[in-house]
């Protein structure tokens, strides 16, 4: 059957065009597969790599062109762009996720099989008419990801953490862990992060709690940022790191590197998996060691999550203050919990009293930050680490933030407020040449 006879389901005999892909989308989708396999049998690849991407583009649409004349499609100038583009994406990019990644309000996509497309915009869910052929074009597309950085994903290693160029962060999970098909999730990377101008417009935090984030920066406070997957971690970390002084030496440790730090001496490491030998695996415990023999005057990891927690906490107890680290919980309590708990993973041998003791030596600061029911986020506590009492770490709240409720529109109600309590890192702000006025603490400041 030729191309042209493929197309007759989706011929509009009133105006003898092709209506792409309003009147069918199945054929659409049969339409560019089929283009997508002539363009592959007639190019030339060893001389398509002497081009450009740019000459590449150029080329790729005469080819489509003459292609839809030697079939006689008949096909408007719109039509013809559509799919122009559509088997650029193919060929260079990502298929039918580019026109998401393209979208700035876009803050997640979530792939779930080939036929449901989701996205994240301000915080909510919504299903888009993006589709795939079938699941085999999802895995080439997951393929196509995760190849460029050197990882691979298959039936003995059914899942991935990569990123996109843009340093877009991605999970990939196959049959057979994932029942139905593969299951692709990315969280975008914003080509322009956020400021702290940005979260106090969205009302992430308060001005007084600015003025002690950026002091607490300069005087190499060491810091854990808590919160659940999603709620602003990385951004805060982010927007943090802005705070180190430009002539420090900045070590970031990942798994998937994602952090934009704008400093001009930072270095980047990120860990390696095991290949298909299961050799050559390369822990963030292992990148944490390394970097502590390369001169480091901050180290920021971007998530402890495992026995690298040990060697974390010895790095901040032995000169490398002003370090910062997030992590996975609920609450500020429950981070030192899970921290501790983390250690005991790295078979150190330590009494439940001696990790208190090192937690509570090497964290100052513990920051949660939380995605709320609207998809706000917000730093909701910022709690002072104050030392132990009897086997118990002591820990004190500065600022907080307090739901009252949710209005018609479903938006989350509520107010900033600092607790009243003068932090004892406010001698340690001082000395540093980075001093807060007391009246940041004023309990009497409440911010909507």
């Amino acid at each position: 059957m030729s191309l042209r006879e493929r197309l007759a389901a989706v011929e509009d005999t009133r105006n003898n065009t092709i209506t792409l892909p309003v009147q069918s989308q199945a054929a659409y989708q049969e339409l560019k597969a089929t283009m997508h396999q002539l363009i592959l049998d007639r190019i030339d690849l060893e001389r398509l790599k002497r081009l450009t991407p740019e000459q590449f583009k150029h080329e790729l649409a005469l080819l489509v062109q003459r292609i839809i004349e030697d079939e006689r499609i008949v096909l408007n100038q719109s039509e013809r762009h559509h799919l122009v583009l559509d088997i650029q994406h193919e060929m260079l990019g990502f298929g039918p996720l580019e026109r998401l990644l393209s979208d700035p309000g876009i803050s997640d996509i979530l792939v779930n099989t080939h036929a449901k497309v989701y996205v994240e915009r301000a915080g909510r869910l919504e299903l888009t008419d993006v589709t795939f052929n079938d699941n085999a074009h999802l895995m080439k597309i997951i393929e196509k990801i995760v190849s460029r950085v050197g990882r691979r994903v298959d039936e003995s290693s059914p899942m991935v953490d990569a990123r996109l160029p843009d340093g877009s962060r991605v999970n990939a999970i196959i049959p057979p862990l994932a029942v139905d098909g593969p299951i692709l999730s990315i969280r975008r990377f914003s080509a322009h992060p956020l400021t702290m101008a940005n979260l106090i417009e969205y009302k992430s935090l308060t001005p007084p709690m600015q003025q002690v984030l950026e002091a607490l920066g300069h005087a190499k406070v060491n810091i854990l940022i808590s919160g659940g997957t999603g709620s602003g971690k990385t951004t805060l970390l982010n927007v943090l790191s802005g705070f180190i002084p430009p002539a420090e030496r900045i070590v970031t440790i990942e798994d998937a590197a994602e952090l934009a730090l704008r400093q001009p001496h930072v270095v980047r490491l990120e860990t390696r998996p095991a290949n298909i030998e299961n050799k050559g695996e390369v822990n963030q415990r292992a990148l944490v060691r390394n970097a502590l023999r390369m001169r480091p005057d901050r180290i920021i990891l971007g998530e402890v999550r495992g026995a690298e927690a040990v060697d974390m906490l010895q790095a901040m107890n032995t000169g490398h203050e002003g370090s910062l680290a997030t992590i996975h919980s609920n609450t500020p309590r429950d981070a030192l919990s899970r921290l501790e708990n983390m250690v005991g993973m790295s078979g150190v041998n330590l009494t439940p009293r001696a990790t208190r003791q090192q937690i509570a030596s090497a964290v100052t600061v513990v920051m949660q930050v939380s995605r709320l029911t609207d998809g706000a986020r917000k730093l909701v506590s910022l709690q002072e680490v104050t030392g132990m009492e009897g086997d118990v770490i002591a820990m004190q709240e500065i600022f907080r933030f307090e739901q009252t409720g949710v209005d018609g529109n479903g938006k989350v109600q509520g107010h900033f407020y600092a607790t009243g309590v003068r932090p004892r890192f406010a001698d340690r702000l001082k000395l540093f040449g980075a001093p807060v006025p007391e009246s940041v603490f004023d309990p009497d400041r409440v911010f909507e």
